[in-house]
């Protein structure tokens, strides 16, 4: 990473992610000046490898962003550390802060930095969280196959979580924790073979850098290797809110609403990856990255195609061309 920048560049990319660094090597590629601002606190710097991602299947987190930074480099994009404050309208374009207040200005913005997980307040869960406390089947769960599997319930989404985890393991407890399971709900775990534990969860057994098992407030302890907990999740976004752009409500958390494209409801700012889609794994937000800044581009070559024709129909011999134009044309029966 580089400490130096340019006053002002077409694209600023918030988050240097597999969404913000994709979406900067499409912009590369299409010879827009790019800086890449990084906070470097990956969601998934716990995890020890990246899932469901083809050809780099297995990829440490770290080794899988470093490829991405030299890649982009070889196309011209600036990358900077640091942490944006703040977001505001400049003109027709904006002006970032940074949290040591140094400026930068961008006719457009990507924004791609991702979200942090909320988990609750249970002893043991945070310190294991990305090793054997783990939130998604899709990211996880074939390296927790045949284990013995501990779902806490934390949302109504839940339940939808211990089937999933299920299909991995015949060996799945379902703590209900503050929640009240519905007859319903209680009929599906028993058809499933899912062990039912109601009263709350104090805090995770843990003995030799691993769980042991899930303690509850009245002393007992049920032996679980895994434990699978949704997290809420927040957007990063609060830098945002001097444009009006805020997040919404989802039931797993706060997101910034776009279109498919990426495109929010402030002219000019792009969102991709977790920070408005809460599911994306890696190569979803990589994608999501890539259309966004294929928008981008071509919003900037509608804006650089205008400023253009405007400056060529002020100039003093815009209309001796055109008859020029108009004259070869006659000149070759056109």
């Amino acid at each position: 990473m580089t400490g130096q920048w340019k006053d002002s560049y077409d694209v600023v990319v918030v988050g240097g992610g597999a969404a913000g660094l994709n979406g900067a090597l499409m912009l590369g590629r299409s010879r827009r000046s790019v800086l890449v601002i990084d906070a470097g606190a990956p969601r998934n710097a716990p995890a020890q490898g990246v899932h469901g991602l083809l050809a780099r299947e297995g990829t440490p987190p770290a080794e899988l962003l470093e490829r991405g930074r030299a890649e982009v480099r070889g196309y011209g994009v600036e990358l900077v550390s640091g942490v944006v404050r703040g977001a505001d309208r400049d003109g027709a374009g904006f002006v970032v802060t940074l949290a040591d207040d140094r400026t930068v200005r961008a006719r457009r913005l990507l924004v791609a930095t991702g979200l942090v997980d909320e988990l609750p307040d249970i002893p043991g869960l945070r310190e294991r969280w990305g090793r054997d406390v783990v939130h998604c089947p899709y990211c996880h769960g074939w390296e927790v196959r045949d284990r013995a599997i501990g779902v806490l319930a934390t949302s109504p989404m839940s339940l939808h979580q211990a089937l999933l985890f299920r299909q991995l393991s015949a060996d799945i407890t379902f703590f209900a924790h503050t929640t009240s399971p519905t007859h319903e709900e209680k009929v599906q775990l028993a058809a499933r073979g899912i062990r039912l534990v109601e009263g709350e969860v104090a805090n995770l057994e843990i003995a030799g850098d691993r769980i042991t098992g899930v303690r509850l407030s009245d002393g007992t302890v049920i032996e679980r290797e895994v434990v699978a907990v949704g997290s809420r999740v927040v957007a990063r976004a609060d830098f945002l809110a001097p444009l009006g752009l805020r997040p919404s409500e989802h039931p797993m958390g706060e997101f910034i609403a776009a279109d498919p494209t990426g495109r929010t409801e402030v002219p000019g700012v792009w969102v991709a990856g977790n920070v408005t889609d809460l599911a994306a794994q890696v190569g979803t937000a990589a994608a999501a990255g890539a259309t966004a800044a294929g928008q981008i581009n071509a919003d900037l070559v509608a804006e650089d195609t205008r400023n253009a024709v405007a400056a060529y129909q002020f100039s003093g011999d815009s209309e001796a061309r055109l008859c020029e134009a108009a004259a070869g044309d006659r000149r070759h029966g056109l």
